[in-house]
């Protein structure tokens, strides 16, 4: 699968699975997800945690330059049960743009063509929870540290009961 949205003039969303990385683009995605999650966040952690390969990963360019991404997990990856999007990362020069919430639309519509029978689950940071409600997310469980990062688990229902 692979999935190519223009979304202005100078903004591009594709989704590629891991198979399909350049390895510029890739060093890109792992350089950005280092600067937000590692260096912006001050939270050492191994970000190539092995599951980048079994992904499909959603990338924003503007202008030809990578400046966000995350990624796609299908069910049994991170969940046995569920489908998971994860690693949501925005150039910090690109925030208030709107990068982040296509990025995020753009899984979820990945996901439910995918896997229209699973949930989608996600392990959000827990003062993004009305960022994420707003594509139909809804917390459930008790927040837990993660990293040092207060974290909740949210879910969108699948679009296709079982």
């Amino acid at each position: 699968m692979n999935d190519y949205r223009q979304i202005s003039t100078d903004l591009v969303i594709k989704c590629l699975p891991f198979e399909q990385l350049d390895r510029h683009t890739l060093y890109d995605m792992l350089s950005l997800r280092m600067s937000v999650f590692c260096v912006e966040q001050n939270c050492p952690y191994q970000d190539a945690d092995g599951r980048d390969q079994a992904a499909w990963h959603v990338l924003a360019f503007a202008s030809g330059s990578l400046v966000g991404t995350t990624r796609i997990l299908m069910p049994s990856v991170a969940y046995p049960d569920a489908c998971s999007i994860g690693r949501v990362a925005n150039d910090s020069a690109y925030r208030g743009r709107g990068i982040g919430q296509e990025l995020v639309r753009h899984a979820v519509d990945q996901c439910e063509r995918m896997f229209p029978t699973f949930p989608i689950r996600i392990g959000a940071q827990k003062y993004l929870t009305k960022f994420y409600a707003q594509f139909g997310f809804v917390e459930f469980d008790q927040p837990y540290l993660e990293d040092g990062i207060v974290h909740v688990k949210m879910e969108k229902p699948p679009v296709v009961n079982a």
